[in-house]
């Protein structure tokens, strides 16, 4: 018999993956090494003395900070010093004391704290970041600055730095993945997929979007995830045209119910994988069937094209041809990177235009596979697909592997 989706979180006895499949084994202090090494790498190729890091994703990346992430993301009051040599200091420390070499106070960043007095707190941020340089020893003046106010910016100039965007380190540094945080996305990918198989086993008429969509957010928590980066689930005549959250409706015999699982899960790291389920006891029509198969499709050619060496703008031009009907629904892109969240690069469907920049596929990276099929107007066919793979020195390997809907590939 199978339960309803608030049955299966009262009656729980399968949402801690770890009960019944080994966890990966990290070695914590070398990935931090490595992190760290990559964001001073990229310091190091800009020039810069140091970075301020201000962004959650970063925070995490650079020194494990993970306490209030959403708070953070936009009331800042956490942020960074990362020199190009020397220690790492974190301002506004809560919770416990990540990977860093000091712990001192913080200035306000946001408006919550600083409200109109705001711009005074910046001359004395200002004033840290010199008396930082001073302290590492360096005369190097310029500083890479993630997600501030212009106030701060402004004031760092007047002090006679040369201010970069911090995004140019911190992004950067994370494009090539070590094995420990493969490791990491492949256990979170585990997770995000034991999500979507409560997901297909509570599927059935009416049950709600969000009851659904809330079984994939508790089994992300249950195994010590953090959070999803939307509430991507639509179902029925809502799932044409694409990115439309969950909502209260309950679902009917034979709609199209897709899914983004958008997950930071355990350890940080990013589960980007989409399915699109047929709810029964109603068969499959022939047209739901043949707008999955063009999905499916797009997603196989695609897969081909990713090996080391291919450029962006070749993986555009060699890209799977969607069909005139279905391009203006089409998703934004055809490709992306994560890896504690979706990252640089970014592929463009061609038909929309040259990607707004170029770059090299290269082994270590962690790519997105996206299709996104939907005639415009045509209410109740919609078939969102995404999978997730490595980059290998030869090719790919798949690191999502929930099958596809068997009754909508027959």
């Amino acid at each position: 018999m199978t339960l309803p989706a608030d049955a299966m979180v009262q009656a729980d006895c399968w949402s801690d993956l770890s009960r019944y499949r080994e966890m990966p084994e990290i070695d914590y202090d070398r990935m931090h090494r490595y992190r760290i090494g990559r964001i001073r790498a990229e310091l190091k190729r800009h020039d810069a003395a140091m970075c301020v890091l201000v962004s959650p994703i970063s925070l995490r990346y650079a020194a494990d900070y993970r306490s209030y992430a959403l708070f953070q993301s936009h009331i800042p009051t956490t942020y960074l010093f990362v020199p190009q040599e020397g220690p790492v200091v974190i301002h506004g420390l809560y919770g416990p004391t990540p990977k860093v070499g000091d712990v001192r106070t913080n200035r306000a960043l946001s408006y919550f704290d600083g409200g109109p007095v705001l711009g005074d707190s910046a001359p004395l941020l200002a004033d840290d970041v010199v008396n930082f340089l001073s302290e590492i020893g360096t005369d190097n003046r310029r500083v890479a600055v993630e997600y501030v106010n212009p106030s701060l910016t402004q004031a760092l100039m007047q002090r006679g730095l040369e201010v970069i965007d911090g995004v140019l380190i911190s992004e950067q540094a994370r494009v090539i993945k070590s094995p420990d945080e493969v490791a990491c996305i492949k256990w979170a990918v585990e997770v995000a997929e034991l999500g979507i198989a409560k997901v297909k086993e509570a599927l059935q008429p009416g049950v709600s979007e969000l009851q659904l969509w809330g079984l994939l957010n508790y089994t992300n928590l249950a195994n010590n995830g953090d959070w999803h980066d939307g509430r991507m689930l639509a179902s029925g005549p809502r799932i044409n045209p694409w990115l439309q959250e969950a909502s209260p409706r309950r679902i009917e015999a034979g709609d199209l119910v897709g899914f983004d699982t958008d997950m930071i899960g355990p350890f940080g790291y990013f589960a980007d994988i989409s399915r699109t389920l047929h709810c029964g006891p109603a068969k499959p029509t022939k047209r739901q069937r043949e707008v999955y198969q063009l999905a499916a499709a797009e997603i196989e050619h695609n897969l081909g094209l990713v090996k080391p060496g291919v450029t962006f703008a070749e993986f555009q031009e060699r890209a799977y041809p969607v069909p005139e009907e279905y391009r203006e629904n089409a998703y934004a892109c055809i490709a992306h990177a994560v890896g504690m969240c979706d990252e640089y690069p970014r592929i463009n469907p061609g038909f929309r235009g040259a990607n707004p920049y170029d770059g090299v596929i290269e082994a270590g990276m962690v790519l997105c596979i996206e299709s996104y099929m939907g005639a415009k107007g045509e209410t109740g066919v919609g078939v969102k697909l995404e999978q997730q793979v490595l980059v290998t020195d030869d090719g790919y390997e798949m690191l999502s592997s929930y099958p596809l809907e068997e009754a909508l590939m027959e």
